[in-house]
Order: structure tokens, then C-alpha cells, then sequence
């Protein structure tokens, strides 16, 4: 697998947990697999992570330059094996894409070195490997760079956010080393850029994503971000694979990260937890309305367009709440300008810390999920894992996670709204305010959200049968 984000990384995002879960299921499985991603400043300054030079280097060409890739190799916490790029010129930085909500402005290099050393890799690997998954944008030329050069692997693409695409200058198509043919409307040339997802898209031999109701959305023109037709001629190679939680790593009746466990049969852990954080955050403990939390990332994408004109509102009430999470600095501003207005009130934190995130899941009665787009939704299975019941717009994979709770039939767990609006989504809060004042209500809807399970085990298999379809299903699959 080729990815930008993986562990080692300590941040929040659904790809990194992505990363850290499926290859540790599929090894479980008996699959030979390995991770490629680079070798970044996080990794290298982390004293927890131990990598070892491999001796092995390759000169890269990138446009005129040559830079030289160092691969060094490491295991994740659950065992599988990392190969991690370095190139100091490239990843030696504070960011992985870039700083203070501006892109690096050498992404397009940065990423197409990235993928053409990934790929001089794998061509090295013994046994030969069969399979090259690449996520995202970051690592989507990489199934570009096999069918030019006719290299002996097989590609997946797996989408996981289509908004962000690797759009470059044309000039930077020079930068690829590609022959001119590749930069035309059926190549990665999209109205006169350079855009590493096309790419992928056109020249992976299956392309996946990661709910069937984001499948659907990126085929159409609302949800496309302008790719919408080249998925829709290429549908044909296009499924979705709900991705499920890691539930060795969030699960509120043994995670090591919280002051007390708890499960749907005993919840008195859970008051611990919230005691907890209301203490760490230094807001105060009463009245006792409801605890609101968001570990997200702080962008439009997310929804902070119709959350932020209602936080004064929402503060107004007898609540708390907690947003962890970095991203657009405007919207970064403006929490951080409300955290100072309702101190008492609302905690604003930009910097990811993995305790304070598995506390915020515990210690939290809901959570807060306004997204425009939230494709397959893994912070609503911890949620619910957690028992903080979400308030979410209907997007994505939340509506195959979340089921509207119905007072009349006495089912469901959660608060939807169906519009991507402020009002629409305040209704959604205040409905799940005043079914808050109904502890026994409450406390039902909880036991129901902790008793969903959305394991890796569906997904992995459907991956497995995917691999297959590639390589014949009587080989021995190696990803």
C-alpha cells in the first residue's frame, strides 16, 4: 500500500486510521503486506518509532533534477511493515501538505518524486509483489507511472476524499517525466492542469470508495468536485467498501488512553471520563446540560460554514463544548475567538494529542458532525462505540452508520438533519437537547449507539475478494 498518511503520523484523519487498520487485518489474514510512505519530520523526531536504514538508495528524476530516495524500514504498532522514503529536500518539514492552511508550493514535486520512488521500491521487493494499493491523490499518479512504463503490477485507487485532488499549474506536468501523450483530456490533464486523481482514476484497475453513499454522490455533479463524468465513465471499474472502526484502538471498555472504562452495561465510567475532561478543559461542571465534542479537522469540508454563525447560540444554553482540531485559519480563528468569549464554556484546541481525542469520545455526551461531505465516517462508529450520540447532517456513510432516532416506533440513535444548512442543523441539536433532558430516554439511546459494531473484518474481506478479481483467485494475494 502507498500513502501519504499512515502510522507512524499522530494526527487525526480518517486515512491514517485507515492505514493503521486495514494492513493489520489483512496481515491477520495471511497476506504479505507492507506500507510505503514518506519519511516525514513527525516520524523522524518521534523517540517512540524505530526505523532502520535498509542501504538501500535510488536516484529519482523529477523533471531536470535528480533527487536521491533513502528507504528505511520500520513495523507499526500492530506489526506491519513500513518502508518509509526519505528525502530531506521534500519531507524534512513541519507539515505533511503544508502549513497554516497553505498548500507547500511544491506539492506537485514533492508527490511525484513520492510516487516514482514507492514504485522504484516495489520493483525491488522480493518476493515480487502482485498488488499496489495507492490512496488518495498524493500516491494516484502511481498507477499512471505502471501503465506508462508497463510495469508488472496490478493497481487499486481507493478514494477517500475526492474534494482534494493534486491540481498543479500544466507546467508541472514536466515534472512527471511522462511522454506529452498523458497530458491530454483522456490523460491527466484536466482544463489545462495538472491533476493527480484524474490520473488515477483513469489508469487504476479498480478504483474503490469508502461508503455506497459516497459512491453515489461523487457521481453526480454536487458531489464530483468536477470529476463527477470521468467516475462516470469510468463506473464501471468504481465500488464501495464500507471501512469499518478499529475497535482494538477505540473502545471505551479497554482503551488504556482514558481515567475509567465502561460499557453499555455499566456507564458509570463514562461520568468519570466526562468529570475528567470538563477538568482538563477547565470549563465548568454544571448545570448539567449536555457535553458537545468535535475531533475533526477544521475545514469547510467539515461543515464549519453552518457551525460557526450558530455558536453563539448554542453557548447562550446551559452546555458545554470541545472542538480538537486543526485546519482553515479562518475558521480556526473564529473557535478560537468564541473559546475566549464563553471561557467557561467552550474549549478550543488546535494541536492533536491522541489522549485528549480518545477522552473527548469518552467524556462527551454528543458529538457534533456538520459535514458537507463525510465519506465514510469513522468518527460517527466511535462515537457511537463511546455512547456520545451524534448530530449529523445525512451525508456519505453516515446515513449506513446513523439511524434517526424515532420516538414514535422507539428506534434509532442519533440526530440527522437532511439539509446542509445552519438552521436545519440547529434543529437537529435542539431535537437532541430536549431528548437529553430524559435521562432514562437517554441513557437507552446510549446502550443502543454502543451495542453497533462496525468491524474491519466485512471490509477486509471485500478488499480480499477485490485482490482477487485482479490477480486470480487461486494465487496467493500480496499487497
Amino acid at each position: 500500500m502507498i500513502s501519504a498518511e499512515a502510522p507512524p503520523l499522530q494526527r487525526t484523519g480518517a486515512l491514517i486510521d485507515v492505514m493503521n487498520a486495514l494492513p493489520h487485518e489483512l496481515r491477520a489474514r495471511g497476506h504479505d503486506i507492507s506500507v510505503a510512505l514518506p519519511f516525514y519530520r513527525e516520524i523522524r523526531e518521534n523517540p517512540a518509532f524505530e526505523a532502520k536504514h535498509t542501504g538501500v538508495t535510488v536516484d529519482v528524476r523529477v523533471g531536470k533534477k535528480t533527487y536521491i530516495a533513502e528507504y528505511l524500514e520500520g513495523r507499526s504498532a500492530s506489526g506491519v511493515q513500513l518502508f518509509l522514503i526519505r528525502c530531506d529536500k521534500f519531507f524534512d518539514r513541519p507539515g505533511i501538505y503544508g502549513e497554516h492552511g497553505k498548500p507547500y508550493e511544491d506539492n506537485a514535486a514533492r508527490f511525484s518524486f513520492f510516487c516514482k520512488a514507492a514504485l522504484e521500491l516495489a520493483r525491488r521487493l522480493i518476493p515480487s509483489l502482485q498488488i499496489l494499493h495507492v490512496h488518495d491523490w498524493a500516491a494516484a499518479l502511481v498507477p499512471v507511472f505502471v501503465r506508462a512504463h508497463h510495469l508488472p503490477f496490478a493497481t487499486v485507487l481507493t478514494i477517500h476524499r475526492l474534494a482534494e485532488q493534486g491540481s498543479f499549474w500544466g507546467l508541472d506536468f514536466s515534472l512527471t517525466n511522462l511522454p506529452e501523450r498523458f497530458f491530454t483530456l483522456h490523460g491527466i490533464e484536466f482544463f489545462g492542469r495538472l491533476n493527480f486523481l484524474k490520473g488515477g482514476i483513469l489508469y487504476a484497475d479498480k478504483i474503490t470508495t469508502v461508503s455506497e453513499h459516497y459512491r453515489r454522490e461523487i457521481l453526480m455533479p454536487a458531489g464530483g468536485y468536477g470529476l463527477d463524468q470521468v467516475l462516470r465513465e469510468n463506473a464501471q471499474r468504481l465500488t464501495a467498501i464500507l471501512h469499518g472502526a478499529d475497535y482494538t484502538r477505540w473502545n471505551p471498555a479497554s482503551d488504556r488512553l482514558l481515567p475509567a472504562h465502561y460499557d453499555p452495561r455499566t456507564l458509570r465510567g463514562k461520568q468519570m471520563c466526562r468529570k475528567a475532561l470538563l477538568g482538563q478543559m477547565k470549563l465548568t461542571p454544571k448545570p448539567r446540560g449536555p457535553v458537545f465534542g468535535m475531533v475533526t479537522r477544521v475545514v469547510e469540508e467539515k461543515g464549519f460554514e453552518i457551525l460557526v454563525p450558530l455558536l453563539d447560540r448554542l453557548l447562550c444554553d446551559d452546555v458545554r463544548l470541545i472542538i480538537l482540531g486543526e485546519g482553515d485559519p479562518a475558521y480556526e480563528t473564529a473557535l478560537a475567538v468564541a473559546s475566549r468569549k464563553f471561557r467557561t464554556k467552550f474549549a478550543y484546541m488546535r494541536n492533536y494529542d491522541e489522549k485528549l481525542a480518545h477522552l473527548i469520545e469518552a467524556g462527551v455526551d454528543i458529538t457534533l458532525i456538520p459535514s458537507r461531505f463525510e465519506p465514510a465516517a469513522l468518527s460517527a462508529m466511535y462515537s457511537l462505540k463511546y455512547g456520545a450520540l451524534p448530530v449529523a447532517r445525512a451525508t456519505g456513510g453516515i446515513q449506513e452508520i446513523i439511524q434517526d432516532y424515532d420516538p414514535a416506533a422507539d428506534s434509532g440513535y442519533g440526530f440527522l438533519c437532511y439539509e446542509y444548512s445552519t438552521e436545519a442543523f440547529w434543529d437537529a441539536i435542539k431535537r437532541a437537547r430536549e431528548i437529553f433532558r430524559d435521562r432514562n430516554v437517554w441513557t437507552t439511546l446510549m446502550k443502543r449507539a454502543m451495542a453497533r459494531s462496525f468491524s474491519w473484518d466485512a471490509a477486509a474481506q471485500s478488499y480480499e475478494t477485490l485482490y482477487q478479481e485482479l490477480v486470480g483467485a487461486d494465487d496467493q494475494v500480496a499487497a
